[in-house]
């Protein structure tokens, strides 16, 4: 079953399978920022699990090594490829994050992470998490850590001006952003707190390849030219290289705990996906 695609979706698909296999990669290597989460969720054996934006299933695999029945929806088709090679037994679904094609109350746990706030109405995908995750169930939402604290932050830079955007506005890792978005979804926020990894990249092809892959980055290269993104790319992240030639960037993101609806919280395990 598709859900009903919005043109930003469908862009948003095509973009980020472009270098779906790359992308893999970065996501597999991040996979330790899905650690702390999905503990404090306490999400458990038999958990129905949704991953909104699941991308090539990195967070999905390891959920089901947890003893999950999980489930998850992208826009990508070529990520949902490699997606459905890591978990063979999920139920992964090609759609748009703000028409979820589940039904009311169906998961035991609902994940969003780096993937709710790609879209225009943030506030909106995330009361659709809300909408399929049963009364009570944990919504996670996990987005860039504080500017400073994101070895990344000087790359963005770099590519914004390359793309001619504007300065981004307030982070949502601002105390109590995330906490507004889950209030306006209607969801009662819980407990936030900052995830800390350090990326390794053994030498300058593997962190061009993965720092390529991204859709926006991928956009822009179509846009700008590839010389022009490693460029600035380099220049950049210069001062994460190691002696080695490798590289190590030190970034957080930060997660927030909300939670479906309201009323008595029933059995985990009850979920319908």
């Amino acid at each position: 079953m598709h859900a009903a695609m919005s043109a930003e979706a469908a862009r948003h698909g095509r973009i980020w399978g472009a270098r779906a296999a790359a992308w893999a990669e970065e996501e597999a290597a991040e996979a330790p920022k899905y650690e702390e989460p999905l503990a404090r969720a306490g999400i458990a054996p038999g958990w129905v699990v949704l991953d909104v934006g699941c991308g090539a299933g990195a967070f999905l695999a390891l959920a089901a090594r947890r003893g999950a029945r999980v489930a998850g929806l992208d826009a990508s088709e070529a990520l949902l490829a490699i997606a459905r090679r890591r978990v063979p037994d999920a139920d992964l679904r090609l759609g748009d994050m703000q028409r979820l094609p589940f039904g009311d109350d169906a998961f035991d746990a609902v994940t969003g992470f780096n993937s709710f706030s790609l879209v225009p109405d943030m506030a909106a995908a995330v009361r659709e998490a809300g909408r399929v995750a049963r009364p009570g169930a944990p919504v996670v939402i996990q987005v860039w850590g504080r500017p400073e604290r994101v070895g990344l932050t000087q790359m963005f830079a770099a590519l914004r001006a390359l793309r001619g955007a504007p300065p981004p506005g307030p982070p949502l890792a601002t105390p109590g952003a995330l906490e507004a978005v889950a209030e306006a979804a209607g969801l009662p926020p819980g407990e936030a707190f900052d995830v800390a990894v350090t990326l390794a990249y053994p030498d300058e092809p593997a962190l061009l390849r993965r720092m390529l892959s991204p859709g926006p980055v991928a956009e822009l290269v179509d846009a700008v030219g590839e010389e022009a993104v490693t460029e600035a790319i380099l220049r950049s992240l210069a001062p994460c290289r190691s002696p080695d030639g490798g590289y190590r960037v030190a970034t957080e993101w930060r997660t927030l705990i909300a939670r479906a609806g309201a009323g008595v919280r029933p059995a985990p395990g009850t979920g319908s996906g």
